[in-house]
């Protein structure tokens, strides 16, 4: 399928949903959904390494918890679904992730947090076949384009909306801007929620956050404009940012 075609397939798979609730999923260790800062989740699933799929998405490592707190702060509409891939620490089979992603896109999410990512360009392949299908299926995945100096994938691919981490951006705001070879990146804060007690210097931090922070703002514009294609989405988002275009 041409990127074009795909767009249109996206747009309108977008617009059969008006008027729903913008379905999300937080792909990641799972989602603790008592948690104050959650307030319950539409549901969920645990993919094991052997690919063995059950319904115990509790999150035990308290990553994925944190991430799906920030995009519940931005978009608390939204209906947060846990697709758990961490189990007993933060790393899980290429195999795994790709599972995810077409589940997701199977179950009708309107948009894949992806707080995690790989710079193993071997998975390249396997990883554009993934947002692609998700892509044709009006599934958007928001990643990580790089962390630090590392490119990571699938953040990095065509197709998938890309953030970078911005210390100095408030959590409330997003700032694109325009890459050198052309496109959009946006940037957003690497600070998750305030815990009480909790100093931000021993809380959990980092890019994480940052999709975090721009998947919250995506299911928000969604449910605003549900009939948005993928190629549209990025020029609404640097429309309703107050911060100019750089390069």
């Amino acid at each position: 399928m041409s990127q074009p075609a795909a767009d249109e397939q996206s747009r309108e798979v977008l617009a059969q949903r008006r008027g729903s609730p913008v379905r999300v999923a937080v792909i990641d260790s799972g989602v603790h959904a008592q948690h104050p800062h959650v307030g319950g989740v539409a549901g969920g699933i645990a993919i094991e390494a052997d690919g063995r799929l059950h319904e115990d998405y509790v999150d035990r490592l308290g990553h994925g918890t944190a991430v799906a707190a920030v995009i519940r702060e931005k978009a608390p509409k939204a209906e947060l679904f846990a697709v758990k891939v961490f189990h007993r620490s933060l790393s899980t089979r290429i195999e795994v992730l790709v599972r995810a992603i077409q589940w997701a896109a199977s179950s009708r999410m309107q948009v894949v947090n992806l707080s995690l990512g790989t710079d193993r360009p071997e998975h390249e392949e396997v990883l554009l076949e993934a947002v692609q299908f998700a892509r044709q299926r009006g599934t958007m995945i928001v990643g990580a384009y790089r962390n630090e100096e590392m490119r990571c994938l699938p953040g990095s691919l065509p197709g998938v909306l890309p953030v970078l981490l911005d210390w100095e951006c408030p959590r409330s705001e997003y700032r694109p801007q325009v890459l050198p070879q052309g496109g959009i990146v946006f940037r957003a804060s690497g600070y998750p929620r305030d815990i009480p007690g909790v100093p931000p210097s021993r809380n959990l931090k980092g890019i994480s956050f940052a999709v975090a922070h721009m998947t919250g703002f995506v299911a928000r514009t969604l449910a605003a404009r549900p009939d948005v294609s993928f190629q549209d989405l990025p020029r609404i988002l640097v429309r309703q940012s107050t911060f100019p275009e750089v390069s």
